[in-house]
């Protein structure tokens, strides 16, 4: 372990981390609100305020297996230092600004994901590549927008069926609060699945320092810190991707709205209990797909779904090339 680093570099790293974190709330809070805002059950305002709530709880509520899958399972820690963990966050936010300009709602963690591998091939080559992990991240990436699609269809069906006797007004009602729950439960996946990326990062830049007594670990400060900038990020909102995200792919009423964010939910827990760093942004989009496809095929607007498959393709790579030109820039100005 290189212990080297300067407190004010070291700090500064952190820093940075939990910018990334804060944008990552900033990017992804239309996945928490976009159906919520879009059925017209909360305003904006009030919508961001209840996902940010639920985003700072969520670590009483989960492990942090994702955390671990990040600091230790997408590239070797032995190979990561503080000029790989820049590199990668520089990655990470170059896209994650790029995106969110666009109001293309891409992958926060997968751009991460990209990040630590351009800049850890750029330091050791291609060997550093923790292939277990990696596969595990790259099959989430079809998995976890499929697995939505699929249990928002789901819900959708068996709810039609179960409210066929009821009246639309009831049924309307019915689910405007119904989604209270559902939105509260999609932010907690959300909180427990994403804040967990950053917290692996500072987590093996504070091994990489000798700082953890050997064996790698997350301290409870850096957990209170990311899910706080995450909170805070969500609290910002992020209405660009608002947008597209809640008006743009189909039309929501607040029963659609409740099951994709069920749907969503569900595969959030899962993919979190588990350990995948999974996307929440591929995952709520394939529910609103879901919801959409039940009603009937046409109203899902597949030109603005199939741009942002786009993105999602491009994220990775995007990301990789950004972080592994950062590593060279920043080596070949003499920081070692």
């Amino acid at each position: 372990m290189d212990a080297s680093l300067g407190l004010p570099i070291l700090i500064g790293l952190i820093a940075v981390a939990l910018l990334f974190d804060f944008l990552n709330g900033l990017h992804d809070a239309a996945n928490s609100i976009a159906t919520i805002v879009s059925t017209r059950v909360l305003r904006p305002h009030y919508a961001v305020a209840w996902a940010a709530f639920f985003n700072f709880i969520a670590f009483a509520i989960f492990g942090l297996h994702v955390a671990e899958t990040i600091g230790t399972g997408i590239i070797h820690h032995e190979v990561i230092d503080a000029q790989v963990i820049f590199a990668a966050l520089t990655g990470a936010i170059m896209w994650n600004i790029i995106t969110w300009a666009l109001g293309m709602p891409s992958s926060s963690s997968h751009a991460l994901v990209g990040g630590l591998l351009g800049a850890g091939i750029a330091k050791a080559g291609i060997s550093v590549a923790v292939w277990s992990g990696l596969t595990k991240t790259l099959l989430a990436i079809v998995l976890s927008p499929l697995v939505g699609f699929l249990l928002a269809l789901l819900l959708t069906a068996i709810v039609s069926w179960a409210s066929v006797r009821s009246t639309p007004f009831a049924v309307d009602r019915a689910f405007r609060i119904l989604q209270f729950a559902s939105a509260s439960l999609y932010s907690l996946g959300h909180g427990g699945n994403d804040a967990q990326k950053t917290m692996g990062i500072i987590a093996v830049l504070l091994y990489s320092q000798g700082l953890l007594g050997g064996e790698f670990s997350v301290p409870f400060w850096v957990v209170l810190a990311c899910q706080a900038a995450m909170a805070l990020g969500t609290l910002m909102g992020g209405w660009r991707i608002v947008r597209t995200m809640g008006l743009r792919i189909t039309k929501l009423t607040p029963m659609q709205g409740f099951c994709a964010e069920t749907g969503g939910a569900a595969t959030l827990f899962a993919a979190t209990f588990l350990g995948v760093p999974v996307s929440t942004t591929h995952t709520i989009t394939g529910a609103i797909v879901g919801v959409g496809a039940a009603r009937r095929v046409s109203a899902v607007r597949w030109n603005v779904a199939g741009s942002i498959v786009w993105a999602w393709i491009f994220t990775i790579p995007a990301a990789a090339l950004v972080a592994a030109a950062t590593y060279f820039a920043v080596t070949l100005a003499g920081w070692r």
